[in-house]
C-alpha cells in the first residue's frame, strides 16, 4: 500500500481532474512579477538539506531527510521503520522498496519533480502556470507541463520575506493530494554523486 500511494503521489502524480485545462489563466502584472521572482529563486538554488513530512491522500504520514542538488538530483530517506528510498539523479528517478524487493525507474523528465529539478526553471513555454494563490506569508504556484496534463499537476508552496520553498503538492485525477513539507532547511553541498545513485540491492547510505 505504501508503495502504491508513494508512486501515485510523489513520483508519477497520475491524471489531472477532468476540469483541469492546459490553458494558461490570465495573469496580472503582480502574478508575472511573482513568477519571475520564483524562477530566479529556483535557478539560484544550488543545494540544500531538510527534514520532511509527507502526508498522503489517506492521511497517513511519513518523515525523513531530504537532499536536493540542482540540477537534477534529489534523495529522500525515510525514517525507521520505513526502509524505502527515493533517488533522483542522472535523468532517472528510482524508487526502491526492500520489503517488496522491487525497484521502479522512471525518467525524471516524465515526473512533476522534473520541473523543480530542471537544468533551467522556466515557468512558461514547456511549463504552464495554471493557478496562483496568495495567503499571508505564503504563495502557491500550480504547474503542469504544457500539453501534458496527464502527467500530473505540481503546486509549489513558498514562504515569503524571504522567498523560500517550503512544500510541494501533487494532485491526482480524484483530486487526492500528497503533500511534502520541508523544515529545518539548510544550505549544503556540493554532495557526492554517490548520494544520488542507487546501487542495486545495496543502496548507498547517507551516513547522516
Amino acid at each position: 500500500m505504501h508503495r502504491r500511494i508513494f508512486l501515485a503521489g510523489i513520483v508519477a502524480a497520475g491524471m489531472l481532474a477532468p476540469a483541469a485545462s492546459n490553458a494558461a489563466p490570465s495573469l496580472s502584472s503582480a502574478d508575472q512579477a511573482l513568477i519571475t521572482q520564483v524562477e530566479a529563486y529556483l535557478n539560484g538554488l544550488s543545494a540544500l538539506t531538510a527534514n520532511f513530512l509527507q502526508v498522503a491522500a489517506d492521511g497517513s504520514t511519513r518523515t525523513g531527510k531530504a537532499w536536493l542538488q540542482r540540477p537534477g538530483k534529489m534523495r529522500f530517506e525515510y525514517d525507521p521503520p520505513d526502509p524505502q528510498l527515493l533517488v533522483a539523479g542522472f535523468g532517472l528517478l528510482v524508487y526502491h522498496d526492500p520489503q517488496l524487493d522491487q525497484t521502479t525507474n522512471i525518467p525524471l523528465s516524465a515526473t512533476p519533480l522534473g520541473i523543480l529539478l530542471a537544468n533551467h526553471v522556466d515557468l512558461s513555454g514547456g511549463v504552464t502556470v495554471t493557478n496562483i494563490e496568495r495567503d499571508p506569508g505564503e504563495d502557491r504556484i500550480t504547474l503542469i507541463r504544457t500539453g501534458k496534463a496527464n502527467e500530473g499537476t505540481l503546486t509549489l508552496v513558498f514562504g515569503t520575506n524571504p522567498l523560500e520553498l517550503r512544500q510541494w503538492i501533487v494532485t491526482d485525477a480524484q483530486a487526492k493530494q500528497t503533500r511534502v513539507s520541508l523544515y529545518d532547511i539548510a544550505p549544503g553541498g556540493p554532495f557526492p554523486d554517490s548520494l544520488f545513485t542507487y546501487q542495486g540491492s545495496s543502496p548507498i547510505q547517507s551516513g547522516g
